[in-house]
């Protein structure tokens, strides 16, 4: 990047095409240069929980974090704003100026499938944990995008959806913590969410963008659209979208340039887009990232400890029962579980990336074992088969499979290879492949690869495909997913279901896979409005076929024989990704059966659970010990083996109420798009708030999370003036090691003139304390903020006179709580920040 420019003397000079070119992106992932004026091209980059850099396919490596609820479960600012600055560190390596992340959106529903990029189902929780994430990254030059705004809460027809919200939640729920990151940390960008609310799309509507985001906040930055999130020219221009993403563009250009001839768009509205892009401009300078700089690695001993730091700290110890955990390191340990050899280290879509590495719960765990630990599956919980890139090698005998490329089909003889690239990773997502070789859009790629079978059985192959695709084995034809295609949901609902075949392997022998692949214009499904452009995408997966009850007994028998069992269970980026919502709360699989069976044939059974969002368990009462560790980044395996041997005191707390079931959840009967519209019937009642006012059990609340010590609070001080409410409280550690303890503090109103929910997360903070120290905590929240709820006759913020309740404990769980009251004498009405 060069030096700032000047934004108005640049403006000047500027004629109404080169404005409107810089109102759209020039490819995926950079804005349009103008050099003739001194403007730089500036890069964005996903994402939510790592920087990708610009490529989909055959990426360079990246730091993985913690996902979304991972990062909320931490309740650590602090901490979160050094992820913040490691973040900003990896863009900048990658040559990326603008991260597309955090995102916020509330988790309305345990089935969202994006669900697990979001922190919380609490709007403070959300806004104040991503405000110190903005502040981390922004503090390295690097810009933050928040995300995305707003209720783009569910993924179910999500462009073209109506969510149907009151004013009253859409400020007090869903807005609320993009206005809290507004008002802690200024994003320099904020994009606009696919659907509609009340109506009109988000990147169209100028209630929510001109009069809420920069009239009545106040905001001064740049809005771009969600990747194709852009559906007008001039509706989207004078609402206030000032960035069409991606480019090359569909609605500016020529459309937008005679919009504003004929004053569809007034001159000043196209000056004052152009004026937010430039202003973004010059913001990135200060990062003093070259343009279109060459993607690199900062694979660092130091983010590799801070990646497994967070991930311990996002753990959250659900239940202890007779103190199993920790568990000992010279004990004999089995290891058992779909996710035990395989790092699932996070969830699906514009979330995923290729991590430098990544560490599998069995590789953590057995590291700090004395004695090498048993293993076997126990379940499976794939969607489509697991990748099987993991198993392969190439003929050189590298880890992974050979991409070749082509222009001409199979049939032709001799034809000329374009392109050779070793991949070890067997999905590959083609949007953004190019070779100055290939021709046309329609290309061809042979992708092979050597299996070594480990033991005598039956093998499942699985392909699936947006193009064509036939799969070999030692050159017989074994899947065709060519000759008829099916519609499925792979690669955001663009390809086929995923075709399977048999193969019968014996130990020790190699077989040569083989796929013929063919690229996106040779695919025979009907399209409709796919946005997956360019090279078409693939996937092959293959397992070794199980008999299911026969491994769930398998894997008791094993249990029985041990000191002490670990089940990796839960999700992975199948069931948890962009695109689709997830259909019901349960495990997939045989994976319920087994945590049954195992637990009763050996007490001393430990679950690890990983997922993003609330998992349904039936089994709970017969499992003494329970953690939840999310989908955990380039650590994961780590930071859990931390967690379970004790070499780190658990301190996560749940950012997510978990129900005991999906229709106890106060989205159930509207979580998904009725001809065209989402009902947000629950109004403010979302997460806790629904199951404290319904008096409803849940499995485990808003809040909760053990530690292999105890607290107590005492001392509750609460100091109130106009503007700030002082909220001091005694935290002691009781117990016999060092831990940390989350205060939360919620509020609630004694006599309110409407109703509102019984109480309200206004702040909390995280205290680290040895055994038998106690510290005075300080939570200070803005007055106006703890008391208000959205008048929506008045159109704005009240807080009204009135006595109010400071509730403080360790969770939102009444049990050990301290209390305090404060009065309010004024009512009094107010707007913005």
């Amino acid at each position: 990047m060069t030096a700032a420019i000047d934004v108005e003397d640049v403006l000047s000079r500027l004629n109404n095409v080169e404005k409107t070119s810089l109102l759209a992106g020039s490819d995926w992932w950079h804005t349009v240069a103008l050099p003739q004026h001194g403007v730089p091209a500036i890069r964005v980059s996903d994402g939510p929980n790592g920087v990708r850099g610009t490529k989909f396919f055959n990426g360079i490596k990246a730091a993985c974090f913690p996902c979304g609820t991972a990062l909320g479960a931490t309740w650590d600012t602090e901490l979160l704003h050094k992820a913040g600055v490691a973040m900003g560190h990896e863009s900048k390596a990658k040559g990326s100026h603008v991260i597309l992340g955090p995102t916020i959106n509330m988790q309305r529903s345990p089935l969202g499938g994006r669900g697990f990029e979001s922190l919380s189902e609490d709007p403070v929780l959300a806004g104040l944990g991503a405000a110190a994430l903005v502040n981390g990254i922004q503090e390295t030059g690097v810009v933050a995008t928040i995300k995305h705004f707003v209720c783009n809460d569910m993924e179910h027809e999500r462009n073209g959806t109506d969510a149907i919200v009151t004013e009253r939640a859409l400020r007090e729920i869903y807005a609320l913590p993009f206005q809290l990151v507004v008002k802690e940390s200024q994003p320099g960008c904020f994009m606009t969410a696919y659907n509609k609310v009340n109506g009109l799309h988000v990147s169209e509507n100028p209630k929510i963008l001109k009069d809420m985001l920069r009239g009545e906040w106040g905001w001064k930055g740049c809005v771009m659209s969600d990747w194709w999130g852009t559906y007008s020219t001039t509706g989207a221009a004078n609402a206030g979208l000032d960035l069409e993403m991606p480019g090359a563009t569909k609605w500016r250009g020529e459309m937008l340039t005679q919009a504003v001839g004929v004053n569809k768009v007034p001159q000043h509205v196209l000056d004052e887009r152009v004026r937010n892009v430039l202003n973004l401009v010059n913001r990135c300078a200060a990062a003093n990232i070259p343009e279109h700089a060459e993607e690199k690695t900062a694979d660092t001993p130091e983010t590799a400890a801070l990646l497994r730091k967070i991930g311990g700290e996002s753990i959250v110890l659900m239940k202890n029962e007779d103190n199993i955990l920790p568990l000992k390191k010279d004990k004999k340990t089995l290891i058992l579980g779909p996710n035990a050899k395989i790092a699932t280290y996070h969830g699906g879509g514009s979330a995923s990336l290729a991590a430098y590495y990544a560490v599998t719960p069995f590789d953590g765990i057995s590291a700090q074992l004395t004695t090498p630990p048993s293993y076997t599956v126990g379940s499976y919980a794939h969607k489509e088969l697991p990748l099987l890139g993991t198993v392969l090698k190439t003929d050189k005998g590298q880890p992974g499979v050979t991409f070749r490329v082509y222009n001409d089909p199979p049939s032709v003889k001799d034809r000329e290879l374009c392109d050779e690239i070793i991949l070890d990773k067997t999905e590959f997502l083609l949007m953004d492949y190019n070779n100055p070789k290939v021709k046309s859009a329609l290309w061809y790629a042979d992708i092979d690869g050597y299996f070594t079978a480990e033991e005598d059985s039956d093998f499942e192959l699985g392909l699936g495909v947006y193009g064509t695709a036939k799969l070999y084995v030692d050159g017989k034809l074994v899947i065709d997913n060519e000759t008829k295609q099916t519609k499925g949901t792979l690669f955001f609902h663009c390809g086929t279901v995923e075709e399977k075949g048999i193969l019968s392997v014996k130990k020790g022998q190699k077989y040569h896979i083989k796929v013929e692949f063919a690229s996106a214009p040779a695919c025979k499904l009907d399209q409709g409005s796919n946005v997956l452009f360019g090279g078409g995408a693939a996937r092959i997966g293959g397992a070794k076929v199980i008999d299911a009850d026969k491994e769930v007994k398998h894997a008791a028998e094993l249990a029985k024989d041990a000191d002490q069992v670990i089940i990796c269970a839960g999700l992975n980026a199948d069931w948890e990704g962009e695109g689709t919502d997830r259909e019901d709360m349960s495990l997939p699989g045989h994976m319920d059966a087994l945590i049954s069976a195992v637990s009763i044939a050996n007490p001393s059974t430990v679950v690890v659970m990983q997922s993003g969002t609330p998992m349904a368990m039936p089994w709970i009462s017969s499992v003494k010990a329970l953690v939840h560790a999310w989908y955990g980044g380039n650590e994961t395996g780590n930071a859990i083996a931390d967690i379970l041997f004790g070499n780190v005191n658990p301190s996560a707390k749940l950012p997510l109420s978990f129900p005991k079931r999906l229709q106890d959840n106060p989205a159930f009967l509207n979580y998904r798009t009725e001809r065209g519209r989402a009902l947000y019937g629950e109004d403010v009642y979302v997460g806790y708030r629904w199951y404290e006012m319904l008096d409803l059990p849940v499995l485990f609340p808003f809040g909760h999370g053990l530690s292999y010590t105890t607290f107590s609070f005492s001392d509750l001080k609460v100091d109130k003036t106009d503007k700030d409410l002082k909220i001091a409280v005694k935290v002691s550690n009781t117990g016999s090691l060092a831990g940390a303890e989350v205060v939360q503090v919620y509020i609630s109103q004694k006599s309110p003139s409407i109703r509102r929910p019984k109480k309200e997360l206004k702040g909390f903070k995280k205290v680290f304390l040895e055994k038998g120290e106690s510290k005075l905590v300080e939570v200070k929240i803005e007055t106006k903020y703890a008391t208000s709820f959205w008048d929506e006759i008045r159109e704005a913020w009240v807080s009204e006179k009135d006595t109010y309740e400071v509730v403080v404990g360790g969770s939102s769980e009444e049990v050990t709580v301290v209390r305090g009251s404060f009065e309010v004498e004024k009512t009094v009405w107010w707007n913005g920040l």
